[in-house]
């Protein structure tokens, strides 16, 4: 059974990347590596068409082949074109191949079982989009409640590009963990550290700390919310 899916997938890759790849699609690539369209259609076809003859049985077969195919074949187009890379690029292809289909049949073995289980529970999911949220969109939410109070301050501090945005991600989810697992007093040292560092550095300006502790403030505030609403809903939904 496996040897026959081997022979499969080694022939939709064969067909794929040479019978059904044209040469302009392939100097395309060379010439402007991500940035060709050739390269995407080229991961397309070859993940469809593998998902075909695998009979459209394992979902987890045109999702790998695509991602992993586009990385070796983005990687080899900044690649010299010797005969060594291209080895190297075909062994990099069947070696997917290989491990993929180990996966998948392996006696016992139920590692993609357990990843879809895992894909088809709301509670993951559930934690997946708090993390997502506590995030860049978050982020952007606290910018805007906070926009009339950061049009006052003139940009007098010398800041690290776009450190305060990961900072404020950061401990979001660090605050969003601790409130998960119960650690209240942790968020207690976390959130004091923090104030004491930030005042200490806008003494001199007290508008500007006004305008942190706003920032801070809505910003733990949205971690604690949605930690809350999570530890809420796992017991429930487990």
């Amino acid at each position: 059974m496996l040897l026959l899916w081997y022979f499969k997938m080694i022939a939709a890759h064969l067909l794929t990347d040479f019978a059904f790849q044209p040469k302009s699609w392939v100097n395309g690539r060379i010439e402007h590596h991500y940035k060709s369209r050739h390269i995407y259609f080229h991961v397309l076809i070859t993940a469809i068409t593998a998902w075909l003859f695998d009979g459209f049985v394992h979902w987890a077969v045109p999702v790998v082949i695509l991602f992993t195919h586009f990385g070796i074949d983005l990687w080899k187009s900044y690649r010299p074109q010797r005969i060594a890379y291209f080895l190297i690029d075909q062994g990099l292809h069947l070696l997917v191949i290989g491990v993929l289909g180990w996966l998948l049949y392996q006696p016992g073995l139920e590692s993609l079982q357990v990843l879809s289980n895992v894909l088809h529970n709301e509670a993951y999911w559930a934690v997946v989009l708090a993390v997502i949220f506590l995030t860049h969109p978050s982020g952007i939410l606290i910018g805007m409640l906070t926009t009339r109070w950061r049009v006052q301050l003139a940009d007098s501090g010398n800041t690290l590009g776009a450190a305060g945005k990961w900072i404020g991600m950061l401990e979001r989810l660090i605050i969003f963990i601790l409130v998960v697992y119960d650690q209240y007093e942790a968020i207690g040292l976390l959130t004091a550290a923090k104030s004491i560092l930030r005042f200490s550095e806008s003494k001199d300006a007290p508008e500007r700390s006004e305008y942190v502790l706003i920032g801070t403030l809505i910003s733990i505030s949205f971690a604690l919310i949605i930690g809350l609403i999570i530890k809420i809903y796992l017991p429930v939904s487990s």
